[in-house]
């Protein structure tokens, strides 16, 4: 045991720094044993270790580890500042129950041994795990003061979008420049370009003006991190955040006007899945507004509206 933090949380930071390489780099898996047992047990293993005259100071210890091992993180472009900022309302707070829950418990050794042991040991069953996430549906819409009709072309392709003003599109998130299509009906290929390549949409449904709905059978990068050293990819660019397929369906309003939804299946594939979703969902809202206000302004710009 430790008079001085120190030595605790470098212990803590070892084992932090190794649950990530093996969880993550080694097993491929974002799930519970990297955002929840690891967090936590970074926070036990640091109460445990030091001291701690109180609960407060033992907790003030627990946060230190996973602040730690994000600079490293950072620093060795393993990831990038946007994704470790989502994380960390998940594992700053259960760092710090992990460090309480040690002082409590009068810092059994066993027991830290124990979790320390348990989180390779779960990372494992969990990249073994044969689970499969739901395809879930986002909707958003808006009203266009113009009729299906005219809506309908500007739905199809749309010139470029201007630079966003969101924050979150400006920090990293991949977001839609412009549109095109080659073909008509069911069989043409919808290109929707992003900020970091195309979604590549075959056709699946022609019901002009009323629905537009579409396969995705190419995508690319859900984001660019920020970071120090530029360009980093980490293992989460890859498949973990899966669009499905996705439809535009136009309404027609009383006054001439049309009410334009969009509607994107995905799949997010990091546990827990009601966190992770709280972000994916309104990320996915901000790309279907941006889409669907441009969509807006050209249909009511032009001059048959």
């Amino acid at each position: 045991m430790f008079r001085s933090p120190l030595g605790a949380v470098v212990a803590a930071v070892g084992l932090g720094v190794l649950g990530i390489l093996f969880g993550v780099q080694a097993m491929g898996a974002y799930g519970l044993g990297v955002f929840i047992l690891l967090p936590f047990a970074m926070g036990f293993v640091a109460g445990s270790l030091y001291d701690a005259p109180s609960t407060g100071r033992a907790v003030l210890v627990g946060l230190v580890p996973p602040i730690v091992v994000a600079a490293i993180l950072l620093l060795v472009a393993l990831e990038g500042a946007l994704c470790i900022a989502m994380a960390a309302p998940l594992a700053l707070p259960l760092s710090a129950l992990g460090a309480a829950a040690a002082h409590w418990q009068r810092r059994d050794a066993r027991a830290v041994g124990a979790l320390a042991l348990s989180v390779p040991l779960f990372m494992g069953f969990e990249a073994g795990a044969d689970r499969q996430p739901e395809v879930h549906p986002i909707r958003t819409s808006v009203v266009v003061e113009a009729p299906p009709s005219v809506v309908w072309r500007h739905v199809l392709s749309f010139p470029p979008l201007p630079a966003p003003r969101e924050a979150v599109f400006r920090a990293g998130i991949a977001y839609p420049v412009g549109a095109t299509i080659e073909g008509r009906g069911v069989g043409a290929i919808r290109r929707c370009r992003f900020s970091t390549g195309d979604f590549v949409e075959p056709i699946t449904a022609w019901e002009p003006p009323r629905r537009l709905a579409f396969d995705v059978s190419a995508q690319p990068a859900p984001m660019r991190e920020l970071s120090p050293w530029g360009d980093v990819h980490a293992p989460h660019l890859d498949g973990f955040l899966r669009s499905h397929r996705g439809e535009f369906r136009l309404t027609p309003l009383p006054g001439g006007r049309t009410l334009l939804e969009g509607t994107t299946w995905y799949e997010n594939r990091m546990w827990p899945q009601a966190y992770w979703r709280l972000w994916s969902d309104d990320l996915i809202h901000a790309i279907h507004r941006r889409v669907l206000r441009h969509v807006a302004a050209q249909a009511e710009a032009d001059p048959r509206a």
